[in-house]
């Protein structure tokens, strides 16, 4: 019995002798050549003098023996940008050497890059190549790419008396930006505005972005690379805080300006009715994390605006004086069945505190979304069935019908039409978070806005006219027919 015990631990030492044998042989086959994730490990456009985020690289050895790596390399050696760590160790002045990869096995190589300032405002490239230098005297590479542009770097900007942002190069602001009251901060065509992730704007004064069509003026966030391949950071919601108009700040003004993933979009604190605190024009508000646009018992004029695709709701109104116009307000935000609504219209808040809503009114606008109903409310019993509110020439996703107190001449989306929902529209892509709210050709958006109720805006939020063609399309994009070849 003990020598059968004997001869079974002896045929399973050797049985693990030579598996491990042949797990630790390696090959100088000239034929062998390791695989790659990748052949170009790119750096989208970051911001000089910040570090970039890693990048990994895998290497897959899928030959039928291991092999040696006899020396890893960057082209450019110790004068390189990039900074390389392959499987634990960093090159030392751009070289390291003696890797092992085995059979069927891996290593990962871990990659970052700081581009210095360039002093221009143009985007500058920068590459390098890493090079494998196998035992069996194969060569092979990976090309390494980054570009960056200059950036003014604020932790904390405080504006106490009127100014206005530079145009040259992107501002990346961390902490926040505060308005102070008394002070108005001028925003021209072009400023742009990097947002670190703990980042809000909290506006005690006044605000004047105006940009153009052409050079809007930009709040995002800092993020500039991608979460993955196909997707950027920028496409994604809760980059950066939001925008906050606080009690007894007036005459805001954003024209031109592209608003996106937020926290939140902007926030309007109570006030007084008797002076407009915030106007909108030719603006966007997208993919934010929270409300898009909610408005407490303010005066507020929005035009030819398009704010869409919140975790909160598009809209959100406690109390009043508003007006709407040639608004898209569109609810396909794709990350959660438990999104708000398009719009939500209320005189109630949070705390139970009742405002007076004075009225609010939308005039050729489309208010769409996934769920069947996508405008809701919360108002006092005084409120139903009254004036208070009103649609005109609208696109609405909702259960109603005219009627001569609330609803005139607008059109809800039902099963009958010929298209429904996102159907509506030119362009929409979950998959990468890229979405054009320009009508399709057979959309019942098309035609149906009152020209009579344009209130100036001859031209959407592109500056394509909406005199064009039979009848101005309701939303804040007109339908253009393309030209005849």
């Amino acid at each position: 019995m003990k020598s059968r015990r004997l001869y079974i631990i002896l045929l399973l030492l050797s049985a693990l002798f030579y598996a491990c044998s042949d797990y630790d042989s390696f090959s100088n086959d000239p034929a062998f050549r390791l695989s790659f994730s990748t052949d170009t490990v790119k750096f989208d456009t970051l911001i000089s003098t910040i570090s970039s985020p890693t990048k990994t690289l895998y290497v897959f050895n899928k030959n039928s023996d291991g092999l040696r790596v006899a020396n890893v390399c960057l082209l450019k050696g110790s004068e390189s940008l990039f900074r390389v760590n392959v499987d634990g160790e960093y090159l030392v002045n751009g070289t390291g050497n003696d890797f092992l990869i085995r059979k069927n096995d891996s290593i990962i190589v871990r990659i970052e890059v700081t581009m210095p300032e360039s002093g221009t405002t143009d985007t500058i490239s920068y590459s390098d190549e890493l090079l494998f230098n196998l035992e069996n005297g194969a060569q092979q590479r990976v090309l390494l790419t980054a570009g960056a542009v200059d950036a003014y770097i604020i932790h904390g900007m405080l504006i106490e008396s009127d100014s206005t942002l530079n145009t040259d190069k992107p501002y990346l602001i961390y902490d926040s930006l505060v308005i102070a009251k008394g002070a108005t901060l001028k925003m021209l065509p072009g400023t742009t505005l990097l947002m670190h992730d703990s980042t809000a704007v909290d506006i005690y004064g006044r605000i004047d972005a105006q940009g153009t069509i052409q050079k809007p003026v930009v709040f995002r966030g800092a993020r500039t690379d991608r979460m993955f391949d196909y997707l950027f950071y920028d496409n994604t919601p809760s980059r950066w805080k939001g925008i906050t108009i606080h009690e007894g700040s007036f005459n805001n003004k954003f024209v031109n300006c592209d608003l996106h993933s937020g926290r939140w979009g902007i926030r309007v604190d109570s006030t007084s009715l008797d002076n407009l605190a915030l106007t909108m024009q030719n603006c966007i508000i997208h993919n934010v994390g929270g409300d898009g646009l909610y408005l407490n018992n303010c005066g507020a004029e929005i035009l030819n605006t398009q704010i869409s695709n919140t975790l909160g709701d598009c809209v959100n109104v406690y109390g009043g004086v508003y007006t709407f116009c040639h608004c898209t307000i569109a609810q396909y935000y794709p990350l959660s069945y438990d999104r708000g609504d398009a719009l939500y219209v209320s005189n109630i808040d949070f705390n139970e505190v009742h405002h007076e809503l004075k009225y609010i009114q939308f005039l050729n606008c489309v208010i769409t979304g996934y769920a069947e109903d996508v405008i809701m409310g919360n108002l006092d019993p005084e409120y139903e069935d009254s004036e208070y509110y009103y649609f005109f020439n609208c696109y609405l996703r909702t259960v109603g019908e005219n009627d001569e107190d609330n609803f005139v001449d607008c059109k809800f989306e039902n099963k009958e039409m010929s298209l429904v929902g996102e159907k509506n529209f030119k362009v929409f892509d979950t998959y990468n978070f890229i979405y054009d709210f320009t009508p399709d050709s057979l959309s019942e958006i098309r035609n149906m806005a009152d020209p009579e109720l344009i209130n100036g805006m001859k031209f959407d939020r592109l500056g394509r006219s909406r005199l064009a063609d039979e009848a101005p399309d309701a939303g804040c994009y007109e339908y253009i027919m393309p030209a005849k070849e």
